[in-house]
């Protein structure tokens, strides 16, 4: 396992006002996990769908450093070679928002899965600004520490044959997969096991054949007990999902076991869970998974104003798809989506320009948009 080498190896120091070291890696490493501790300068509002600006802040990171890179980042056709989390620690429902509490830590994690992304990361260290701004809230950034080891993809490889009679797999932030143009909330072992080959395959540099190992995981894996709960948020920068949280324990049938080869690769998968997150949307908060059987704490009231905003989104979207098929509206699904996002985001007191910068979307079109669905909505009434 590649270990982190001595702060000083690296000559120029974060702008970090705490005085820990750097984190650094040998500079092999495709796979890394880092987390942040952020403390709000003030106690400030946060909007519910903050993980967009989370997304944007760190790609922005990205393009002051290396535009090449952020290009690819925001516009390439393979699996995304990163992902984050959202904020971990106090958020309190306010209203229709959160609040975020001063001289309280929240932790937030990114995750590298490439050789390239890590390098970025490497550099961005030694240059770290002093603060993450989220719209109307200032986090000053006061340490980062590792949290998943630096390795490589040969390394997970060469680890698993340390084979473990059962695995635990917990999934603390909403997870779902796509499946036959829906959502599928359930952890069911081929769409686990899919979701990581598919960026084993993009980033390893050890391609798998997909459809025999796969066709290996439905025959083999047997999940021993679960605690699953389906929950419906808005995520990413349109429409909602439907999602599960909890944990799974699993493990592999004798006749399973007879294939070495693929067996390796089972547990070599299930070690990059943690780096890669499950399913999709993971570059916006979804998907973060833990090799462990996690028992989540999370606030009821904070829970049912996250879920407020994506099943509002989902009632809207049914609405304007079902008006759009009978006036015989073309792309009717993802202007629907598109319309239900800004009038729910709207109905909870966000601003239209604000709205508009996190879609990526003219001002003028994103008013045009939400007149036209309050318009809609109103035909129904």
């Amino acid at each position: 396992m590649a270990r982190v080498a001595a702060s000083t190896r690296r000559k120029a120091k974060p702008k970090l006002e705490s005085s820990s070291s750097i984190p650094t890696w040998a500079d092999d490493t495709e796979l890394v996990g880092l987390v942040f501790d952020l403390e709000p300068t003030t106690s400030t509002s946060l909007y519910s769908q903050y993980t967009i600006g989370l997304h944007a802040w760190f790609l922005d990171q990205v393009r002051q450093f290396n535009p090449e890179l952020s290009a690819y980042l925001h516009d390439g056709e393979s699996e995304k070679p990163f992902n984050i989390s959202a904020l971990e620690g106090q958020l309190l429902p306010s209203g229709i928002q959160l609040q975020l509490q001063a001289n309280q830590i929240y932790r937030w994690q990114i995750n590298a899965l490439s050789r390239r992304v890590v390098q970025f990361l490497s550099q961005w260290l030694t240059q770290l600004p002093q603060s993450l701004n989220l719209r109307d809230a200032t986090l000053q950034i006061k340490q980062v520490s590792i949290a998943h080891s630096p390795t490589t993809y040969a390394q997970l490889l060469e680890s698993a044959t340390e084979k473990l009679s059962n695995v635990s797999l917990s999934f603390v932030s909403p997870t779902s997969f796509r499946r036959k143009g829906h959502h599928f909330p359930l952890p069911v072992p081929v769409n686990l096991f899919h979701s990581y080959l598919r960026r084993w395959n993009d980033f390893s540099g050890i391609p798998v054949e997909q459809e025999a190992f796969l066709e290996w995981i439905d025959e083999g894996v047997i999940i021993h007990q679960h605690r699953l709960e389906s929950v419906k948020v808005a995520a990413g920068k349109r429409g909602s999902v439907t999602g599960f949280t909890g944990a799974i324990s699993c493990g592999l049938s004798k006749a399973a076991l007879a294939n070495s080869e693929f067996t390796r690769l089972f547990y070599a998968l299930v070690r990059l869970a943690p780096y890669c997150g499950t399913g999709h949307k993971t570059t916006f908060g979804l998907g973060q998974t833990r090799l462990d059987w996690v028992e989540q704490e999370t606030s009821v009231s904070t829970q049912l104003l996250t879920n407020m905003l994506g099943e509002r989104i989902d009632e809207l979207v049914a609405l304007f798809t079902a008006q759009r098929k009978r006036t015989g509206g073309d792309r009717a699904d993802k202007i629907a989506s598109t319309w239900a996002t800004i009038l729910a985001r709207r109905e909870m007191g966000e601003s239209l320009q604000v709205i508009a910068e996190d879609l990526e979307m003219p001002y003028s079109t994103v008013k045009t948009y939400a007149k036209l669905a309050r318009r809609a909505l109103k035909q129904e009434g």
